[in-house]
């Protein structure tokens, strides 16, 4: 039998679109689309069954209507259904469109043909249940300091790239396609594990050049011959400083990092922790309420 899955959809201001997401994702959705709707947004997110019930769901909404509220905005619509996976799937594919990121980037849906004439990198993604469509401005925000980290001729030779949270495999993927040497991916969601390995395939990546196993910095140390160039972590602030310690082990003396899922007022403690353990913020880099750190040891 399918498994079962709740779609949230919120109807929001526009303006609300970063507040949502943010919300969305604490909450612990799976994967998320959105749609322009007249004036306003129509956000779509999808959470296991067997992971939420309907008192859950009720708070959601609840909290979603105090973040609009405190913002000054106009008070979402809320509601949600239950529906099988595979139902789950073809409603996120409905609204899901090929997007251009940054100066090099063409973000590709798997089940629509590739774009006969780019000279944008495509990459091809089909996220199933995993974060990372490109449609989300922290991913944005990474993917343009990718560009602006490994198109820098100081950073020409092939680096070593770990991806933290590797979601859909999305920023991995970018970094080798720009011309990372290899790229080590890691994420505690098995279902992230499988969705990456599948990016691999579809963007006919060599094995041995995105490497991806489950869980964090420790299964990292472990995956490693020596430490990375650099890194991507595009997750929960919250879960930033947490790990924000054990990053100097798996980087090298003159490593740079790449931070996103940050909200604006979330970049103090993250800094102040980066601050206490070895790290500079080069540049803040930022999309509404939402900011990506470019870090370097110190």
């Amino acid at each position: 039998m399918a498994n079962s899955w709740w779609e949230i959809q919120v109807l929001c201001d526009a303006a609300a679109e970063d507040i949502v997401f943010w919300r969305l994702a604490d909450f612990g959705a799976k994967g998320t689309s959105n749609e322009v709707r007249g004036s306003g947004l129509l956000v779509r997110a999808y959470v296991p069954q067997v992971q939420t019930q309907s008192l859950d769901l009720a708070a959601l909404a609840l909290l979603l209507k105090q973040d609009a509220l405190c913002a000054g905005l106009s008070t979402p619509a809320v509601q949600w259904q239950l529906i099988d996976e595979e139902d789950w799937s073809s409603s996120w594919k409905q609204h899901w469109k090929p997007e251009e990121i940054g100066d090099r980037f063409l973000i590709n849906p798997a089940w629509l043909p590739m774009p006969e004439q780019s000279e944008r990198l495509v990459l091809r993604l089909d996220p199933g249940v995993a974060f990372g469509t490109g449609n989300h401005a922290t991913t944005q925000l990474c993917l343009e300091s990718l560009e602006m980290r490994l198109g820098d001729p100081v950073e020409a030779a092939p680096l070593i790239v770990a991806d933290i949270g590797c979601g859909t495999g999305i920023l991995a993927i970018g970094a080798v396609m720009l011309g990372a040497k290899v790229a080590y991916g890691v994420d505690t969601d098995p279902l992230a594990v499988t969705a990456t390995a599948v990016s691999r395939e579809l963007n006919q990546i060599a094995p041995e050049r995105l490497i991806v196993a489950e869980g964090s910095i420790e299964a990292l140390q472990a995956m490693i011959p020596e430490p990375v160039d650099g890194f991507v972590c595009n997750i929960l602030a919250e879960v930033i400083v947490d790990l924000v310690p054990k990053m100097g082990a798996i980087a090298k003396p003159h490593a740079w990092g790449i931070l996103s899922g940050i909200l604006l007022e979330q970049v103090k403690p993250v800094a102040d922790t980066l601050e206490d353990n070895g790290w500079d913020v080069a540049t803040l880099w930022r999309k509404g309420e939402w900011c990506c750190l470019n870090i370097r040891r110190s």
